[in-house]
């Protein structure tokens, strides 16, 4: 339903268009056009910006106020990093780790095996 050009009273003090008071016209079951107040909506959580700055999905988007009375299990994701990283780091992050435990151990070998040939020259 698109209403254009209708002039509305406003219920509140404030009567400018501003970003802080945005209204909504509805129309009642009686026929008549009300104004219902539209309130802020938040952008939602984000990772950090040496991360990407990309939204974490899975968690509300609220507002701070709305974010403090809001259950544990709205803002979060049952995993490691679940409220502050996307699965995408997780996931890169621990390969990362595995891959660079895993050039420690041939570096290991490589030196076990450079001592064993040395030895051997040597007699």
């Amino acid at each position: 339903m698109v209403i254009g050009g209708t002039r509305v009273h406003y219920r509140r003090q404030n009567t400018y268009n501003t970003k802080s008071n945005k209204v909504k016209i509805v129309r009642t079951p009686g026929s008549r056009l009300k104004v219902q107040y539209v309130g802020k909506r938040s952008k939602g959580p984000m990772t950090p910006a040496s991360l990407g700055h990309k939204p974490i999905p899975g968690i509300k988007h609220l507002l701070t106020m709305d974010r403090k009375r809001a259950r544990h299990r709205h803002l979060t994701v049952s995993r490691a990093y679940g409220g502050c990283l996307t699965h995408d780091l997780v996931r890169e992050r621990i390969i990362r780790a595995f891959l660079i435990e895993e050039q420690k151990i041939v570096k290991r070998v490589l030196k076990a095996q450079g001592k064993k040939k040395r030895g051997k020259k040597r007699r």
